[in-house]
């Protein structure tokens, strides 16, 4: 069963991700404001001081909430993270992973964690077919900047209490 599993998620993973193409002129933040997609996360990134980080060299992969998924999130716990920098910073970074994990990569993670920067590992699954970061679907994937790569997810993941 974790076999067929494994395979559909393959599939799942093959047709979202479009196709692979040469690491683009572009860095991490300015692929995802290109999108049009991360408008809230561009912002979000901007308050924490984390932009100037994702410009750099990386290589990184970044598991990016679409705007529909920050509006998700209850307007206090948004309001709350805008007022404590430093929660805010812990957040965002753990959407983020050390180096270049492309999906294919990814799917040997699932049922193990993947470390993020913030410190703490986020759970790699798939459920019913479809791959997953905790509890946020990928929806999208490999999508290639000069730093790293960018995966589209649904929801926002917060790291656990420590």
């Amino acid at each position: 069963m974790r076999k067929l599993s494994m395979l559909v998620a393959g599939a799942m993973f093959a047709v979202a991700a479009p196709s692979i193409v040469q690491a683009q002129d572009k860095d991490i933040v300015e692929t995802a404001v290109a999108a049009g997609s991360f408008k809230t996360l561009a912002k979000l990134l901007t308050d924490a001081g984390l932009i100037e980080t994702l410009k750099g060299p990386g290589p990184f992969t970044v598991f990016a909430p679409t705007d529909e998924a920050f509006a998700k999130v209850p307007a206090a716990t948004l309001a709350a993270l805008g007022k404590d920098k430093a929660a805010l910073k812990n957040v965002l970074l753990y959407h983020v992973v050390a180096g270049k994990v492309m999906a294919a990569d990814a799917l040997k993670l699932a049922g193990k964690g993947a470390k993020t920067v913030e410190g703490q590992e986020a759970k790699i699954s798939v459920m019913g077919g479809v791959p997953m970061i905790n509890q946020a679907h990928i929806v999208k994937t490999d999508i290639v900047a000069k730093n790293g790569v960018i995966h589209v997810i649904d929801a926002v993941i917060l790291p656990p209490a420590k």
